[in-house]
């Protein structure tokens, strides 16, 4: 038991919580505007906008569906996804282990809302000559980062042992 309470959990607890509620605090802002003005569109600069949109997929809108059993089995997918990860964070014992808790921050995020909202806000509309990205929330930006983290960890990992 004693293990379980050491430094580097908590370490690793503070990351999850700190990324958890940063990505709380974002959606909660721009929900509380468009309680308050009926709609979220707000123009940052000439090329970052704010503009709410639910998506009841995965990331940046993929898979979405209208039927409440698809959603319900993507939601109980995604959740199996994150004890995974949770698994393997216990497992790991290198610099990799930051780059999942990265993920599993943002992954539980987005895996709230979907419980509670029964879709994920989404605000974040990047644009540049009126091409659009998939507009994403703060979660999307961690797990993304993480994910790209892993990948670079993996090729730069790959070539070490290549030699």
């Amino acid at each position: 038991m004693r293990k379980f309470f050491s430094k580097k959990t908590i370490l690793y607890f503070g990351i999850v919580i700190f990324i958890f509620s940063l990505d709380r605090i974002s959606k909660l802002y721009i929900l509380s505007i468009l309680e308050n003005f009926g709609n979220v569109d707000i123009q940052l600069n000439s090329f970052i906008n704010l503009i709410i949109v639910w998506n009841s997929g995965i990331g940046f809108g993929l898979l979405s569906f209208d039927q409440q059993s698809i959603y319900n089995l993507i939601t109980i997918f995604i959740g199996m996804i994150n004890l995974l990860i949770l698994f393997i964070i216990i497992k790991l014992d290198d610099i990799r282990i930051y780059y999942f808790l990265i993920i599993f921050g943002g992954s539980l995020g987005n895996l709230f809302d979907r419980i509670y909202y029964s879709a994920v806000p989404d605000f974040i509309d990047i644009s540049y000559k009126g091409y659009h990205w998939f507009i994403f929330n703060v979660a999307d930006i961690f797990i993304t980062f993480g994910i790209i983290c892993l990948i670079f960890f993996e090729i730069l990992n790959y070539k070490k042992n290549e030699k």
